[in-house]
């Protein structure tokens, strides 16, 4: 049977509404699911924002969990509401940009997102991608890691166009147009190895030196901007 990603959320919803009741303040769907991009090994990626978030209640959630079809896809966060308006500013602009509301709303998170934290952000992912990147050339030589990476990439070209023009494009495809070249080709080589996941290690050194290189020079770039 077909999986319906609609129909397999209602269902959820249902059973999250019975069991937190009026502690549940809000549901939403990120990842290839949310942005209409879910191929069949895609996870189930939700976010469940509650009133306050126990140890109790992330064990009840667990076991609820474990009623449900495709269980073994689902993955995500849950979290306490405090907790959330207390999260790192520059990880709450992809959280909150990168999430589909299913039921209430994370509105309240826009007015804690700044400029800085935007940039902070992109400078952070950049760190990040050069960091493994760079030990992957040396250590790990993984073809698996470098996909990965140039998956992360796409959130850091989502914020950097954010940053140029205050619109945030969730769909790789419709992004890829409108960026500047360089942005480009990192998005379109992360699209290309989910198509052909071999060519990560037949062109393992070439495609390693460009995410390196990009990466490095938005460390640079970004730190400028942040000064």
């Amino acid at each position: 049977m077909d999986f319906n990603i609609d129909t397999w959320m209602k269902v959820y919803l249902g059973k999250l509404k019975s069991l937190f009741g009026s502690h549940l303040l809000f549901v939403g769907l990120q990842g290839s699911y949310g942005r209409g991009e879910a191929t069949v090994n895609s996870d189930i990626d939700v976010v469940v924002i509650l009133n306050h978030a126990t140890p109790e209640d992330l064990k009840e959630y667990n076991v609820m969990l474990d009623t449900l079809p495709n269980r073994e896809k689902v993955c995500g966060f849950i979290s306490g509401h405090q907790e959330l308006i207390n999260w790192e500013r520059s990880d709450l602009f992809q959280f909150y940009h990168d999430t589909t509301p299913i039921f209430g709303s994370i509105d309240f998170l826009l007015p804690l997102i700044g400029k800085n934290d935007i940039r902070r952000a992109i400078r952070i992912g950049a760190c990040n991608i050069y960091h493994m990147c760079g030990h992957n050339m040396v250590h790990e030589k993984d073809a698996k890691i470098l996909i990965s990476l140039y998956k992360t990439a796409a959130f850091t070209v989502q914020a950097i166009y954010y940053d140029l023009t205050g619109t945030y494009i969730k769909q790789k495809a419709k992004l890829i147009p409108v960026l500047h070249p360089q942005e480009q080709e990192i998005l379109q080589i992360g699209i290309t190895f989910k198509k052909q996941p071999n060519l990560a290690l037949t062109e393992f050194e070439r495609f390693s030196e460009l995410l390196f290189n990009w990466a490095a020079g938005l460390i640079i770039k970004y730190k400028a901007k942040l000064d």
